[in-house]
């Protein structure tokens, strides 16, 4: 019977080693599985009380990591990678492509880099082990280090390493998003789908937005760990309103800043929408600055106010 027992716990809890390993070792194997394995998973997403099912397959054909995301309800919508290229693919617009290594909606894009970029801004603890998707699973909670980010916890396949599950908490451990995967396939080869991706012509990657009346609009100061990853310079349709749009992260945390000409109509200062998204404004001189993201109202309302023309 002792024997009976110890076999089955060899089943739900398969590698002794996997006892000592740390935190971040764990987070490292998943970024590394995510980019290698070949896999499909089908996935619920999950933000205040809207459902969103997925499917999300990856693998490499010569090479080269190709990956495949499906809404599943509404009208289609797909998205294609096929190296640092992503194609969206909607039923009431054309077909355009953006240079990214990774597709956003699904895990976040720091989940197949560096994990010791996220260190400045979270510290990893071990947490403990459960089912999903019929598959063992180890928690990993990024716990953060300051007040100005939320927390994370994500569960691991035990077996392949795979995320199985990634939940966004609030300070006082309110849940905000969650992906689960409801069924998890590791594949020998690339699914056909794959390959044909990888043949297919797409559109040529957009070119950045030209910035000539673009202003040069810095932040005095920023949490620990965010920095800038996007700055574009457009004017709004029908008002040609000129706008200045900068993207910020800190891996797993986005934040959204738009800078625009003070309007006449004044914007709420404080907002906190169902999905857990904040947004706040500010007048920065003549300027009104909107800032939005899944972080504190309190990151959002200081970011803002640290912004200045140079």
């Amino acid at each position: 019977m002792r024997l009976i027992l110890l076999a089955l716990l060899a089943l739900v809890f398969p590698a002794v080693a996997q006892e000592d390993m740390p935190a971040k070792v764990w987070l490292e194997k998943m970024s590394q599985a995510l980019k290698e394995k070949e896999f499909k998973a089908s996935i619920i997403q999950l933000q205040a009380d809207h459902i969103r099912p997925l499917v999300y397959l990856h693998g490499k054909v010569n090479n080269q990591e190709v990956a495949f995301l499906e809404y599943l309800n509404g009208p289609p919508k797909n998205a294609v990678r096929v190296g640092n290229r992503v194609t969206f693919i909607e039923h009431d617009q054309p077909a355009y492509s953006i240079l990214s290594n990774h597709i956003q909606g699904v895990w976040p894009a720091a989940f197949s880099s560096q994990m010791s970029d996220l260190e400045v801004g979270y510290q990893f603890v071990m947490g403990g082990r459960t089912r999903i998707a019929g598959r063992p699973g180890q928690m990993i909670r990024l716990l953060p280090n300051d007040e100005y980010r939320y927390g994370f916890q994500i569960w691991l396949d035990m077996d392949t390493y795979l995320p199985l599950r990634y939940d966004m908490l609030t300070q006082d451990k309110q849940l905000l998003e969650q992906l689960m995967v409801i069924e998890l396939i590791e594949l020998k080869e690339p699914p056909s789908i794959l390959q044909e991706a990888y043949k297919q012509e797409w559109p040529a990657v957009i070119d950045q937005a030209e910035r000539q009346d673009g202003q040069n609009w810095q932040f005095s100061w920023l949490p620990a760990g965010f920095s800038v990853v996007v700055r574009d310079h457009h004017r709004l349709i029908g008002s040609h309103e000129a706008v200045e749009y900068i993207a910020l992260t800190d891996g797993l945390a986005n934040i959204s800043v738009y800078v625009a000409r003070a309007g006449s109509t004044p914007l709420p200062e404080e907002l906190i929408t169902r999905n857990g998204l904040s947004l706040v404004s500010e007048k920065v001189g003549n300027a009104e600055v909107v800032a939005v993201g899944k972080v504190p109202t309190e990151t959002l309302a200081r970011i803002a106010k640290s912004l200045m023309l140079e």
